[in-house]
């Protein structure tokens, strides 16, 4: 039982971990504030890539500790996507290391079944993240990182993970004369489904796969969208001969060059979904498989969208020139009016906001400066995972790679007998 009462700040299970001297040693600093040594590696982050990260360590033998400013693992898949969310790939291509699927999932897990396996996964390697504890900074100082966090602790570890993803905020872009517009305007991150939409037109803004799937589900729910399509995009089957689209890919990649994988998918594209340029869905010059490696920017796999474009039930608009009050027009000159917008415009890395170190991540975008596979290690213990722009499969590669690095550094300092970190006099 915890007695001080400058200890009332920690949740009870933060309580029960603290007294474990194999994470970490503690002293409160002042009546406010504490000071955490952790032995292991930090964790910023509990989506799956975190969880990934953590697992590898503690099979590899390492302490690590998770921290994730949301009270749940994985919060954007929680309480950030929409209802009839599904994996985009096969469940084979989203599996976290150490761990498969349950035999009787299908092939497209739906949100829930993926964070059953998350939960389960957590629960198989005893993670558990401390919640509710926001970095705000973390910088390296002399030998060690200074992670500090919104709730008023400081911890001071060897080696720092940034889980933090890609998807950490939502991105919503300055339009002209959106703040005038009177219908509601919401990002993804708010969206669930379609059922407050029925009978009602909808503009969603952006036409990634986020952006085509909404459209779909507020067909299915009654109501009437309008997609803006803003440039070129590639839109693919998502599967071809009974099996994904992807995974011919990655198995083509193995034997062709990527310009022949590229035109082997137009041409099944061609022949599967016709021509989509008379949809306003013009393609981009580059093949969907080049484009993904140079800019990261993934087609679209097709769920039952484009039929509903092709019936007309769907609208397709080129970019916004400017929104109205119970509308927008567009810059082919055309105005609609709508009664909700939808911002399906994607998301952003956060961590230029609190990581205090400019060499190893970009600050214009928030992501490691060299390309995969070269973007998980950073000078002075630093590591990334989640950023490499190819979704789950990217980031079981980099939480192996990240365990095996802090595992070797982990086996010398045992070898040097260096005791565990305890607290000094301040």
């Amino acid at each position: 039982m915890i007695s001080s009462p400058k200890m009332a700040i920690w949740t009870e299970s933060e309580g029960k971990r603290i007294h474990d001297p194999f994470y970490f040693h503690f002293r409160p600093k002042t009546d406010t504030k504490l000071i955490v040594k952790i032995d292991g590696p930090i964790i910023v982050g509990a989506g799956p890539s975190g969880l990934a990260v953590s697992a590898c360590l503690k099979e590899e033998g390492v302490p690590s500790l998770i921290l994730e400013r949301s009270h749940c693992i994985a919060s954007l898949w929680q309480l950030k996507t929409y209802d009839r969310l599904r994996l985009h790939l096969p469940k084979k291509f989203c599996e976290l290391p150490l761990m498969p699927y349950p035999p009787g999932f299908p092939t497209y897990p739906t949100k829930q079944q993926f964070l059953a396996y998350l939960e389960s996964y957590a629960k198989r390697f005893d993670i558990k993240p401390v919640f509710n504890q926001t970095v705000v900074s973390a910088e390296f100082e002399g030998s060690l990182w200074r992670v500090c966090t919104e709730e008023g602790t400081e911890y001071l570890c060897k080696w720092l993970v940034v889980a933090t993803g890609e998807n950490a905020e939502p991105v919503v872009p300055e339009m002209e004369g959106m703040e005038g517009f009177k219908g509601p305007v919401v990002h993804t991150s708010a969206y669930r489904s379609g059922d407050s939409y029925c009978g009602k037109k909808v503009l969603v803004v952006g036409c990634g796969n986020s952006g085509m799937e909404v459209c779909l589900d507020l067909c299915n729910h009654g109501a009437m969208p309008s997609i803006v399509v803003k440039e070129a995009v590639h839109v693919l089957p998502r599967e071809m001969f009974g099996s994904s689209t992807f995974g011919i890919s990655m198995c083509l990649l193995k034997w062709l060059p990527m310009q022949t994988v590229d035109r082997f998918l137009l041409i099944m594209a061609r022949l599967m979904l016709g021509d989509t340029a008379p949809l306003g869905l013009e393609r981009p010059h580059l093949g969907p498989m080049e484009l993904k490696s140079v800019s990261g920017k993934t087609p679209v796999l097709d769920v039952g969208t484009l039929s509903r474009i092709k019936s007309g039930d769907i609208k397709v608009f080129p970019a916004i020139r400017k929104f109205m009050e119970k509308g927008a027009e567009f810059i082919d000159g055309r105005k609609e009016e709508f009664d909700a917008v939808v911002l399906a415009t994607g998301y952003r890395s956060n961590v230029p906001s609190w990581l205090k170190e400019r060499e190893f991540f970009s600050e214009k975008d928030g992501l490691p400066r060299r390309p995969f596979p070269n973007g998980w290690k950073g000078d002075h213990g630093l590591y990334s995972v989640g950023f490499t722009k190819r979704g789950l499969l990217g980031a079981s590669m980099d939480a192996t790679r990240i365990a095996h690095d802090i595992h070797q550094s982990w086996q010398v300092m045992a070898k040097q007998l260096i005791p565990p970190l305890s607290w000094s006099s301040t």
